[in-house]
């Protein structure tokens, strides 16, 4: 059974900001795949570049537990659109995520997701965001 583009991308997004499995989130990707936040800049809690299923469990699953802000995601308030392109292996997710800090204060994050699929699987994920401060002072990692 070959998974929709939409499939893949709302799988991953459960495996990782709702249920932030670790285990899960390396299944979704290819033995070689490979996750690049290019706009993270060196020392930030969440690696630039991860490759092989390890890596990314590993890496991802340490920033999970330590997260680089306090808060939680309004899934509600947050969206997406997907856009397909004319290579059918690759799209591109547009998302808006509403973050809620402690202190009650709401800020969106918009970020980007670049996504090549092979048999199903993620052989690399781009994700292209801004880190900033602290969700308190209106700013996101």
């Amino acid at each position: 059974m070959t998974l929709t583009h939409k499939e893949i991308f709302e799988r991953y997004l459960y495996a990782g900001a709702i249920s932030r499995d670790p285990d899960a989130i390396a299944a979704m990707y290819t033995e070689d795949g490979v996750f690049e936040a290019p706009l993270v800049p060196d020392g930030h809690p969440l690696p630039n570049r991860l490759a092989g299923r390890a890596a990314i469990r590993d890496g991802i699953g340490a920033y999970h537990r330590d997260p680089a802000y306090q808060g939680t995601v309004d899934f509600e308030q947050s969206g997406y659109v997907l856009h397909d392109t004319v290579d059918p292996d690759v799209f591109v997710a547009e998302i808006d995520t509403v973050l809620e800090s402690t202190s009650g204060q709401r800020v969106t994050m918009s970020l980007v997701w670049i996504i090549r699929v092979r048999d199903g699987q993620i052989a690399r994920l781009r994700d292209y965001f801004t880190v900033l401060s602290s969700v308190d002072s209106g700013k996101l990692p």
